[in-house]
């Protein structure tokens, strides 16, 4: 006991904090299993996708096509960089969140103060705290005057809460799990917090992981980012379209060389044909889309971190969205008065009040510090400013009463040159104390302030009254006080967050409050938000269910109040658990676990953490959430856009692998070579790239409900459309080729014909996928500068070939006859309108197949 005393007095030895500085180990986040960035780019390299595009270039570059390797291998390495450097920047988090939480620490050791390194704390510690100090292990008071702490990096609330030295603390027991950041008077201090006003002296109960900050840390070190659905299924197909085209191109080369003899063109068809089935425009389509997407969402505020995010976004089902900071605007400010008379209220700026309200006004910034910073007090002098200017000059304060734990209120007295007049501001019940209301005023003013407090207004009674001289009182019970009103201060509702949850309502995703605040004060913003109505489950009552219950109540719950890190975490996980794909929005040190968890993280960029951004994959840099909306629009874009354009890559490689594979079959020279195949993707390539990525969204592409998780990119009907375009492309041009060269044509001639006819194909296969849905005029009327380049550049390829005769003999071209090229562009005309004709059918039948697995607008 006499230990106890002395180490609560003077402190720790130095040896002792020496010892279990080396025991216990250092205030501060293990670094194990951080990765160096040749480990992070040797992972990346272990991608299938960019293992392709290294070895499709390689092959290009032994069969000296340089061109076309030196595009797949740019793309490979801008894939690598672009990845490596994102994973080296995720692995910043924890080093965030380990500077945050190792700060500078003043100590009493050996009965004097002194200032350490945060890492060097040690339990049992004695903390000095002073005002604008970072807290730096989690301990309990046991000394406080006036100390108030922001805990938002915690609990996500804005409001610094007070803190009271409880009964007995120097016995206090070891933190326990009841316990936890929020709330006032709690004797509790933590880790990362900031002390915002006051002073005091606290024991340290636990330092580095055993803090509440270092536990959010090992939750965040133990959660891994999901890999994006898209990339795997991509990464599947790639590998599969490899090993089936090397397997058919070997085929070719054994059949054509044992029954024509001629292995030398036998090497030249299994070559023609392995890259007609070398499907590199997968992963370069996309590495595009997701560097463009990152690149569109930028212009409208949103940093990329993962750019898979972007695609994922359009598929979201549930958004886990965090009250303060990112529905509301985490700042205070005055809301609502009341008068005496009972006249309640509500301000607007612009809009002009009574004089009764602007002197209440008046007199609670009177009763604040004259130069505030406190939350509470910055709105009441700004409310002053906006709605009574003219009032607000002329007098200096002379004498002030301060906050007590016995009466929560504060006074300043002011000299106006004429009187000196006392405004004072508190907590209701200790206004009314000073007023010395009667019973029925006072039920009058508790009624106003249980109306206020229900809407989640923040509630401060304000008073007047003059002092008779300048011998001031021992307390402001010494004076007689008028009540003159009650102001009512609230975080606003961000302006644009009604608009972007009704649109997320229309677009089929479901909007879910998770806050730390009050139940009330979460209701009441989630009903100005416009988020449907449902049950409030709070934090406690969530700790009592277990996992199954609680996806019961997921169905019903739409607000979460009261809510620790870790549940926030179990919520997220849960939703997942139920086969939603999650977003979570957040800005604090309490949001990071679950943002990190969630499919998608998006983080506040202005009002944020350094730990909060590091962890998620989208960045709010305006911290509006009108911005994921529009994110969304431009996830279900690139999504409807990456489909386009695997549909065409489908189609196209069709009939090119059947015009090489033709020949054999009938015995009949090669018709296209390695080099007419290159010169057809460099067509093929930009227009998967870049065509389809710059198409404009579908009308209904916030109209329809998200996609089911479940539901594969690849889908029957998609590659029955495809299979369909390109088998009836391919059953012209091939029908074209066996009648031209049974009828006598030179094969140089028909090589021509055919080559052009197919470049005619591939432009109507363009058009016909610009759109699910649109008519051939919306197809031809709709912008795309990107395309019309391509058809430009193709036109003037087209014609250098005609032209030229070297390069004819280049690519044993013969000459082709005017009536030759009208049926070339006839091929692609007649396609074109065939195909047009077939596609409100399959469009039906593909409406309906994803009727049966889109999810119900408003259900989930």
């Amino acid at each position: 006991m006499r230990a106890a005393d002395d180490i609560q007095d003077r402190g720790l030895t130095t040896d002792m904090a020496t010892t279990r500085l080396r025991l216990e180990g250092p205030n501060e986040l293990p670094r194990a299993g951080s990765r160096s960035v040749f480990r992070i780019v040797l992972e990346v390299l272990r991608e299938p996708m960019l293992v392709l595009l290294l070895a499709g270039g390689f092959v290009y570059l032994l069969l000296g096509d340089r061109t076309e390797a030196l595009i797949l291998l740019i793309f490979a390495t801008f894939s690598i960089a672009i990845t490596a450097v994102q994973e080296t920047r995720s692995e910043r988090a924890l080093e965030a969140l380990r500077d945050l939480s190792s700060p500078r620490a003043l100590v009493i050791r050996d009965g004097a103060r002194v200032r350490i390194a945060g890492r060097e704390v040690v339990r049992d510690d004695l903390l000095v705290l002073e005002e604008g100090d970072r807290v730096a292990a989690d301990a309990i008071l046991v000394d406080a005057t006036d100390l108030q702490v922001d805990e938002s990096l915690l609990t996500g609330e804005s409001l610094p809460v007070g803190k009271a030295v409880g009964v007995s603390q120097a016995e206090a027991p070891e933190p326990s799990d009841a316990r936890s950041p929020g709330g006032e008077d709690q004797p509790y201090v933590y880790s990362g917090s900031l002390v915002i006003r006051g002073s005091g002296v606290a024991r340290v109960l636990a330092t580095g992981t055993h803090t509440e900050i270092g536990k959010i840390g090992q939750s965040l070190a133990g959660l891994d980012i999901e890999a994006p659905r898209l990339r795997s299924e991509i990464t599947r197909i790639v590998t599969w379209c490899a090993v089936g085209g090397t397997l058919v191109a070997c085929l070719v080369v054994v059949l054509y060389g044992l029954l024509l003899g001629g292995w030398l063109e036998a090497m030249l068809a299994g070559i023609a044909v392995g890259m007609s089935l070398l499907p590199e425009e997968f992963p370069v389509v996309l590495a595009v889309f997701m560097a463009m997407g990152a690149w569109r969402i930028g212009k409208v505020g949103v940093l990329t971190r993962r750019a898979a995010a972007i695609e994922t976004l359009g598929s979201a089902t549930v958004l886990c969205a965090d009250k303060t900071g990112t529905l509301t605007e985490n700042r205070m400010a005055l809301a609502q008065v009341w008068l005496p008379s009972g006249e309640a209220v509500i301000l607007e700026a612009g809009k002009p009040v009574s004089d009764n309200c602007r002197k209440l006004i008046e007199t609670a910034a009177l009763a604040s510090a004259p130069h505030p910073s406190d939350p509470m007090e910055v709105a009441l002098h700004n409310a002053r400013d906006t709605f009574a200017p003219a009032e607000s000059s002329g007098t200096t304060p002379i004498h002030s009463y301060g906050l007590r734990p016995e009466l929560l209120a504060m006074s300043n007295i002011w000299d106006d040159g004429q009187a000196l007049t006392i405004s004072a501001k508190g907590a209701p019940e200790s206004i009314i104390r000073l007023c010395r209301l009667s019973a029925d005023a006072t039920q009058q003013v508790l009624k106003a302030v249980e109306d206020m407090a229900t809407r989640g207004i923040r509630v401060l009674a304000v008073a007047t009254s003059t002092a008779p001289d300048r011998q001031w009182a021992d307390s402001q019970l010494g004076y007689h006080y008028t009540l003159a009103g009650l102001v009512g201060l609230a975080d606003p509702l961000r302006a644009s967050v009604p608009g972007a949850i009704a649109e997320c309502r229309r677009a089929g995703i479901r909007v879910v409050m998770i806050t730390g605040d009050y139940a009330a004060t979460a209701r009441s913003i989630a009903s100005q938000a416009g988020i449907q109505d449902g049950e409030v489950l709070v934090g406690s009552d969530l700790e009592a269910l277990d996992d199954e219950q609680l996806a019961e109540r997921l169905k019903r719950v739409t607000v979460f109040a009261r809510i620790m890190p870790q549940q926030k975490l179990r919520i997220v996980q849960a939703f997942k658990a139920r086969g939603e794909v999650v977003a979570m929005t957040g800005d604090g040190v309490n949001d990071t676990p679950s943002l990190k968890a969630a499919h998608i993280g998006i983080a506040m960029g202005g009002r944020g953490t350094d730990v909060a951004r590091e962890a998620s994959a989208l960045v709010l840099l305006n911290d509006d959430f009108a911005a994921i909306v529009q994110s969304a629009r431009l996830g279900r874009r690139i999504y409807d856009n990456i489909r386009k354009a695997m549909a065409f890559i489908f189609a196209v490689h069709i009939p090119i692998a059947g015009l090489a594979l033709l020949p054999l079959f009938f015995g009949l020279p090669i018709l296209l070579g390695p080099i007419h195949i290159a010169l057809l993707e460099m067509v093929i390539d930009p227009v998967c790239a870049l065509v389809f990525e710059a198409e404009h969204a579908e009308d209904d592409v916030m109209e329809r409900a998200p996609r089911d998780p479940a539901e594969r990119m690849f889908s029957a009907p998609m590659l029955a459309w495809s299979i369909m375009q390109g088998g009836i492309a391919f059953a012209m041009l091939g029908g074209v080729f066996l009648a031209k060269t049974w009828a006598g044509t030179p094969e140089v001639e028909v090589r021509a014909l055919i080559f052009f006819g197919l470049v005619a194909q591939i432009v109507a296969l363009i058009l016909v996928n610009r759109s699910f849905r649109a008519s051939l005029r919306v197809a031809f009327l709709r912008k795309n500068a990107a395309l019309g380049y391509v058809v430009v550049a193709v036109v003037c390829v087209a014609g250098l070939v005609l032209l030229l005769p070297q390069a004819q003999a280049l690519l044993m071209f013969g000459s082709i006859t005017w009536g030759d090229m009208l049926l070339a562009l006839g091929l692609g005309i007649g396609l074109l309108l065939l195909l047009e004709v077939c596609k409100p059918l399959v469009a039906r039948a593909m409406s309906s197949r994803a009727s049966s697995t889109y999810r119900k607008i408003g259900s989930a």
